[in-house]
């Protein structure tokens, strides 16, 4: 079939480990950041920061 060096597997699990911390951390800012921007009329920043405002 198609066999991998042990340093093509290392660099695949590294970029897999990468690219799932990055998705974890980046999706709910991504997701708030394009709310955010698509909305109309744009909420001002300090009412999405602060609950009591």
């Amino acid at each position: 079939m198609f066999a991998l060096s042990e340093e093509s597997k290392e660099r695949i699990g590294r970029i897999i480990e990468i690219s799932r911390v990055a998705i974890h951390y980046g999706y709910l800012p991504l997701v708030l950041y394009l709310g955010y921007t698509r909305s109309e009329p744009r909420p001002q920043l300090i009412h999405l920061l602060s609950p009591l405002s």
